[in-house]
């Protein structure tokens, strides 16, 4: 079936003109004026519209056919509306596109210029669409923005709507590319305090010697280049939550400092001596071992204490395969319509491959792979090549160990799944005991995220 165009036209000699032009390729539907056009848009439900701006009662004057503009992209946000205009209305196209319009094109109209913009259109239309039907489709899978249908997902967005509802710091753990922060994202969203700040700052990124000014804030004149008081990231976070990214980098002497906050709750800036009250919930996060980190001297253990009062442990990508096809196709079509690329189907050598990479950068690593198939996809499927993995078809493993690993991950991670992340019900399934099971687990880096009460 063609493709619907409308064309809104007070001149019957255009609208035939391109009638005639445009036939083949699509189904054309014609009005002359804004009531003609609403209706046959509310009937039909065009794609694209080309749309003249001078429309009676007031051909010489631009406010009907921006009216007309108002009233189809309220019917249908998502239609592109290609405007036609004379050289002498090009500030009142540029108005009609801050208002909504696709494009515009000047009179008199080039029909080959005008096929190509119409092309487009169509195409950025269609993708655009496709999206908004996945995201639809997927609405039940998704949850503040993260996807997945696997338990190990299920049970994280379980213990983030558990832990919301309090005031409680949080620690989430994850390796990096996980989705910390948008789980953290997610905790100050499902909280009482989801109208105040989020503010988020990562330990790591930050020189030491300009890190306690960035979390406390200062005076003026308490170190040189001090040149006026500022507010610290704690300051600004208050009646909402402080997400402290990369916390194992925090310098031991800002952790004693972090501490008495979190048993004070208040502050003293640098260079200060007046105690200043802050309210504000504190997220935690990082891809490190603490527990070892407190063995080695390197992470003080009341402060671990105050900081997991309660755990939420994030899953690698690797112990979820069951997500990845579903993650890859949304973030594809998520792409895709930003690029302005036409849509194109993963291959099932490529969602093999998908599956069975190991992913060591977790979902940062998917992303920015499928963003490269993107932009080097051709024809109707993405290859593997496509995506700079292997196909696991043609003998990607270099070793007999290497295959009986990626067949005992697969197995025990379909096992959990199944079960969802029940250790005894998988490990039975699997024939052997609770303690080979988390052996095997340990030694293929599998862990089992969930929620762990602490106390503090």
């Amino acid at each position: 079936m063609k493709s619907k165009l409308l064309i809104v036209d007070d001149d019957e000699e255009i609208r035939s003109q391109m009638k005639w032009a445009l036939v083949n390729d699509y189904d054309v539907l014609l009005a002359e004026d804004r009531p003609g056009a609403t209706n046959t848009f509310r009937d039909q439900r065009p794609l694209v519209v080309v749309l003249d701006l001078g429309l009676p009662p007031s051909p010489g004057a631009p406010d009907e056919g921006l009216a007309t503009l108002s009233e189809l992209l309220a019917q249908d946000p998502l239609a592109k509306i290609v405007i036609a205009s004379g050289q002498s209305e090009k500030d009142t196209a540029l108005r009609a596109i801050g208002q909504g319009a696709y494009d515009f094109l000047c009179k008199p109209i080039q029909m080959e210029e005008l096929k190509a913009v119409l092309k487009r259109a169509f195409h950025v239309a269609r993708l655009e669409r496709e999206y908004r039907e996945i995201q639809q489709r997927l609405g039940g899978d998704t949850f503040e923005g993260m996807l997945g249908t696997s338990p190990a997902m299920q049970e994280v967005f379980g213990a983030i709507r558990k832990v919301a509802t309090t005031t409680v710091p949080v620690l989430i753990l994850g390796e990096s590319g996980t989705g910390k922060e948008m789980a953290a994202l997610a905790i100050h969203r499902r909280s009482s305090r989801k109208d105040g700040p989020f503010v988020a700052i990562n330990c790591g990124a930050i020189p030491e010697n300009l890190l306690e000014s960035e979390l406390f804030g200062h005076e003026k004149g308490s170190f040189t280049g001090a040149h006026a008081q500022r507010q610290g990231r704690i300051e600004t976070a208050a009646r909402g939550t402080l997400f402290l990214d990369e916390i194992g980098e925090l310098p031991l002497p800002l952790q004693v400092k972090l501490l008495r906050f979190l048993q004070e709750q208040s502050i003293e800036r640098v260079g200060g001596r007046v105690k200043i009250p802050v309210d504000a919930r504190v997220v935690a996060a990082t891809n490190m071992d603490l527990k070892k980190a407190m063995t080695d001297g390197k992470f003080r253990e009341d402060l671990y204490y105050r900081l997991a009062v309660v755990v939420v442990k994030l899953p690698a990508l690797r112990e979820r395969p069951s997500d990845v096809p579903l993650l890859a196709k949304a973030l594809f079509t998520k792409f895709a319509v930003q690029n302005g690329r036409t849509a194109t189907e993963f291959s099932q050598k490529a969602l093999r491959a998908l599956q069975q990479h190991s992913w060591p950068g977790n979902v940062r690593e998917l992303e920015n792979r499928i963003k490269r198939a993107v932009i080097m996809a051709e024809g109707r499927s993405v290859t593997p090549a496509n995506l700079e993995l292997g196909d696991s078809s043609e003998g990607a493993f270099r070793s007999l160990k290497e295959a009986r690993e990626a067949v005992e991950r697969e197995m025990i991670q379909q096992a959990l799944e199944r079960h969802g992340g029940k250790i005894s019900r998988a490990a039975e399934e699997l024939g052997i005991s609770r303690p080979t099971l988390y052996e095997l687990m340990e030694k293929l880096g599998l862990d089992k995220p969930g929620l762990e009460k602490k106390e503090g």
